[in-house]
């Protein structure tokens, strides 16, 4: 539920809402929702001194009550990280 909201809420900032997507990860014990975006769009999402970033974080983080959610942004050019 909360990655496709927080999809939702992305897909409405962004000029290429179709590169949008929402990963829900597991890492060491926290949830992580890992949102890709175009590379032209990540500005949008994280706004003016991360002013978008953090109300977006603020949202999911109130939607998931007493659980712990990471949210990363990162553009779609980047390759994945390897553990």
């Amino acid at each position: 539920m909360l990655a496709d909201a927080l999809e939702h809420l992305v897909r409405g900032l962004v000029t290429n809402p179709d590169d949008v997507s929402v990963a829900d990860l597991e890492r060491r014990r926290v949830r992580t929702l890992e949102v890709r975006v175009n590379p032209e769009d990540i500005g949008k999402v994280i706004g003016r001194q991360g002013r978008t970033a953090g109300a977006l974080r603020t949202v999911i983080g109130a939607l998931a009550g007493r659980e712990q959610v990471r949210v990363d942004f990162v553009d779609v050019d980047r390759r994945p990280r390897r553990h």
